[in-house]
């Protein structure tokens, strides 16, 4: 039971105690006592006073007065103006802590009986995995991890753009200009290869502007399954996936469900023949369907090409039916760049207009780009970051600032080998997940690796830190050790931050966003690390 459910419980009981009516626990507004207060927790008495028939202070004095005398855990009140502050005696607070360390499952919420898939990563296959994705890749794990503590049944899910005209680029400039270059011959990974073969495509097209008729004309080949195009696309989707989940486990990053594009695509026309006989879209003369949603502030949405070729709003919405169908999902979350908006905002509005109810339940967790201190960051043009190239640095980064720094000084050479990765990745997701998800961001490597600062490596070192006090004491403690001891102020404040964690955990699911575990836990780093300066522990 969190603090707020407690005070919320025994204010119940005063006011059927004192004023003989019954209220709801969860009609009581408590938070935590603001700064310039004294107290722990605020009960508003406004809501109140149509019971109470008295002046807030009044119907405040009363029930602070009921809970001081009826209620150990309570110790102290004052009430301002309507809002009762509450003290809790350390009894409270060391019970508080001994449930805490009692449950193992602590901050992990009650089963909700729901499943949520969330889609993430959705990588097209000409290129490798980029700063960008990896933004995309931590957003869409974390948000994962923090609906399964929820209580949600979560599927990890990611769809593959592994067809169309930016592959076929790819696979032209292959042909043209590589003379069989392989992963094994080049000693280069596969999706980086494929990379290079699109930033030579882009250079050519700039020549040649008429090979673009090339490559369409291979898309159409690919599409009637010619066997030498099917061939070539499925040797370097081939390259691409092995040098992907190389990345992926380098990040641990990991699928439930994994989709194709080229399984995909086709989805969605049976829909649009439902919306032509719903009266939901309309045929152009030219063969062309639409959906007119100029009722809803937007514009006329093409979902079939005249010449009965599928869009991505087509493919989208037969991929979203076959996944709600499929898998009984209660919602479906995609992790997908602000750029997006327009189009998840028109794939929520044609479903809802097709009838399916579950549509109100499809989030788009949006996101702003990432930036380095360099700029931008263009693929076409060959300068993208390379996910791989930017874990190796933060690598040689946190080798680099520990060397400087002598944190690890007394550590083995495997097992600093071991830190130093460890402490690069967890700069690096700490630095993407701790930003507001809508935000565009400026990431800083040097500035990641802080061990001062609101950065991973803090944390990480303060966890470090609180692991050597342990092994280092000579007697073990259980919970009910704490129940004699009388807390410090500042030990308090600690406690008060852990039993935050439950609904940290649950704001963070509410909001889609890893920002909120991330800043909580440096807050609690931060506490910690005070508490340790200031107070003797062994």
């Amino acid at each position: 039971m969190s603090a707020e459910q407690f005070i919320q419980q025994k204010a119940a009981a005063a006011i059927l105690a004192i004023y003989g009516t019954e209220v709801a626990e969860t009609s009581l507004q408590v938070s935590v006592t603001r700064k310039e207060f004294e107290g722990d927790y605020t009960l508003v008495t406004f809501p109140l006073l149509k019971i109470t028939r008295q002046a807030p202070d009044a119907t405040g004095n009363a029930i602070g007065e009921w809970l001081v005398a009826n209620v150990p855990e309570i110790s102290a009140f004052n009430s301002v103006k309507g809002f009762l502050n509450l003290s809790f005696s350390p009894v409270y607070w060391n019970e508080s802590l001994q449930a805490m360390v009692s449950e193992e499952s602590f901050g992990q919420l009650p089963s909700t009986g729901k499943r949520i898939m969330v889609e993430f990563s959705s990588p097209n296959t000409n290129k490798p995995l980029h700063l960008g994705h990896i933004r995309n890749n931590l957003l869409g794990d974390s948000v994962s991890r923090i609906l399964k503590a929820c209580g949600n049944e979560v599927i990890k899910a990611t769809l593959v753009n592994d067809r169309g005209v930016h592959i076929c680029k790819s696979m032209y400039a292959w042909e043209k200009l590589f003379n069989g270059a392989t992963p094994e011959s080049t000693g280069k990974k596969g999706d980086h290869l494929v990379g290079d073969c699109y930033v030579a495509y882009a250079k050519m097209e700039k020549e040649h502007p008429e090979i673009i008729d090339e490559v369409h004309k291979m898309l159409v080949d690919w599409e009637a399954g010619d066997p030498h195009v099917r061939e070539l696309w499925s040797m370097m989707n081939g390259w691409v996936f092995k040098g992907f989940d190389e990345t992926y486990k380098a990040l641990g990053i990991s699928f439930d469900k994994v989709d194709y594009e080229h399984d995909t695509y086709l989805l969605g026309k049976e829909l649009v023949q439902k919306g032509l006989d719903m009266g939901v879209f309309v045929k152009d003369p030219d063969g062309s369907v639409w959906c007119d949603l100029t009722a809803d502030g937007l514009d006329r949405k093409l979902v079939l090409r005249g010449d009965g070729t599928s869009v991505y709003i087509t493919q989208d919405l037969g991929t979203a039916e076959r996944r709600f169908a499929n898998y009984n999902l209660d919602s479906h979350v995609y992790v997908v760049g602000n750029e997006q908006d327009y189009h998840f905002q028109v794939l929520k509005l044609i479903l809802g207009k097709l009838g399916y109810a579950w549509a109100s339940q499809i989030y788009h967790l949006s996101y702003g780009m990432v930036e380095l201190p360099e700029g931008k960051m263009k693929s076409r043009e060959g300068t993208v970051v390379d996910a791989d190239d930017l874990i190796q640095s933060m690598y040689e980064e946190a080798k680099k600032t520990s060397e400087e720094s002598g944190k690890l000084a007394d550590v083995s050479e495997a097992e600093r080998e071991k830190l130093y990765h460890m402490i690069g990745l967890g700069a690096l997701k700490y630095f993407i997940i701790k930003v507001d998800p809508k935000k565009t961001m400026l990431f800083n490597p040097k500035e990641s690796i802080d061990f001062n600062g609101n950065t991973g490596p803090f944390i990480q070192y303060t966890h470090a830190r609180i692991c050597s006090i342990l092994r280092k004491a000579t007697v073990s403690f259980g919970a009910a050790d704490v129940l004699g001891v009388e807390p410090s102020a500042k030990e308090v404040r600690l406690v008060k931050l852990l039993g935050l964690y439950p609904a940290k955990v649950a704001e963070a699911g509410a909001a889609l966003s890893p920002a909120v575990i991330a800043n909580y836990a440096y807050d609690l780093a931060k506490e910690f690390n005070q508490y340790y300066h200031d107070t003797p522990i062994l």
